[in-house]
């Protein structure tokens, strides 16, 4: 019988961002071993970072802490401004070259999300590139959406749902992808849409609904291409007023349909 994953719902807590509850939960665990421990108090202090409590994690983590641990209080020290850019870069190529830091995934996590943030993909993806954890493979598959490069963030995501499809870092990754598919759909469309090809453009938009069916662009556009081909489109205008009521063109249909109920109770 597979062993209890006694950190699941740290874990699951951490990638949907409920940080408080990540810091709560992880204070309740016991009888864990000491690499348990580590990976623990890494969800905890990343959690302090993202709540932006950046002072208690540079001086909760001493020098004689895991490395994984001194990775986030690296992290920590960079979006703090603590340490200058400099600084950061220095201590990154010296853990890339050390074999006790370049096989620690949870310091080639650390590196890998400080050059994304800082732009530098190619780096990202060196330190990640192996996907020995899911985490770092879902960071390929945004340093990759990034880049524009959505055919090697569709390999990279195939990869993780060979591994493990229920996860939940590999279904949000799927769910970047399907978005990011969405938006070349969209994207083909409105160029379809200029050059009057309205069945090509509902072909596209209709790809797209199938990747991201609450994408209020895409419900506005295949309100205005099922209009053009004479079509019943209440139930996208339906949808689109109910997931986006401020979107422009949820406002305009708004409008219409106001302009349209006074001038019939003025001939009442």
């Amino acid at each position: 019988m597979a062993e209890r994953d006694l950190l699941f719902a740290v874990r699951n807590n951490f990638y949907l961002g409920a940080y408080n509850t990540v810091i709560q939960e992880a204070s309740d665990l016991e009888t864990l071993s000491d690499a348990e421990k580590i990976d623990r108090d890494v969800y905890v202090y990343r959690s302090y970072v993202a709540l932006g409590s950046y002072e208690l994690v540079i001086s909760e983590i001493r020098e004689s802490s895991a490395m994984a641990l001194q990775a986030v209080k690296l992290l920590a020290q960079h979006l703090s401004g603590k340490k200058s850019k400099d600084q950061v870069t220095s201590t990154l190529t010296e853990w890339m070259t050390d074999s006790a830091c370049n096989r620690n995934p949870g310091v080639l996590l650390m590196c890998g999300i400080i050059h994304a943030q800082e732009g530098n993909y190619v780096e990202a993806l060196k330190a990640c590139h192996t996907g020995i954890t899911l985490e770092m493979s879902a960071l390929c598959v945004q340093v990759y959406l990034k880049m524009d490069r959505l055919d090697k963030a569709e390999s990279q995501l195939k990869a993780m749902t060979s591994s493990d499809d229920d996860a939940t870092i590999t279904q949000l990754a799927t769910a970047w992808v399907g978005v990011a598919v969405a938006s070349l759909y969209n994207g083909r469309a409105v160029c379809a849409m200029k050059a009057g090809q309205w069945e090509d453009a509902e072909r596209d938009l209709l790809d797209a609904m199938n990747k991201d069916a609450k994408d209020p662009d895409t419900l506005a556009n295949l309100v205005t291409v099922g209009l053009h081909l004479s079509k019943n489109v209440t139930r996208y205008t339906t949808q689109l007023k109910q997931l986006a009521p401020s979107h422009p063109t949820s406002k305009r249909l708004q409008l219409g349909e106001d302009l349209f109920d006074r001038a019939t109770a003025s001939m009442a």
